[in-house]
């Protein structure tokens, strides 16, 4: 797998949103009843946070959802506050994000907002844009 991955050069990995390594699951898991979310609720939520991009977007031409953002629309959209600047400014230094992946984190973390129905983009949602971009941290797939 590691040979694999180092013949994807960094570049090409930018311009992935979301990297997420799936592990497979025990048996003794698929067993398990869990209540989680049903497939409605979520398909809900979905619905409702692409009717809030359509309305952020209406008076863009040709721009319908947050990956579609320009840079200028990403400075007055995609604002985040004092703690939010400090966890980014964090995992870029650590993790040695360009600056594409900067811009990728936080469309993903608006789109993780409007999930949650927030109208402002909170630490919490700029972490778990964070955590998708596993291809970016050394060790993944070993």
């Amino acid at each position: 797998m590691q040979k694999y991955l180092s013949k994807i050069s960094g570049p090409l990995l930018d311009r992935i949103d979301l990297h997420v390594e799936v592990t497979p699951v025990a048996f003794s898991e698929l067993t398990v009843q869990k209540n989680g979310e049903t497939s409605a609720i979520i398909r809900a939520r979905v619905i409702k946070a692409r009717e809030i991009q359509a309305a952020r977007f209406k008076a863009s031409t040709g721009i319908y959802c947050n990956a579609q953002m320009s840079s200028r629309q990403l400075k007055q959209i995609c604002t985040i506050n004092t703690l939010g600047l400090h966890l980014l400014k964090t995992a870029m230094e650590k993790l040695h994000l360009s600056a594409r992946a900067y811009d990728r984190i936080l469309k993903v973390s608006r789109t993780i907002a409007d999930l949650a129905g927030a109208t402002d983009i909170k630490p919490e949602h700029i972490a778990e844009a964070i955590q998708y971009r596993g291809l970016d941290r050394d060790g993944w797939g070993k």
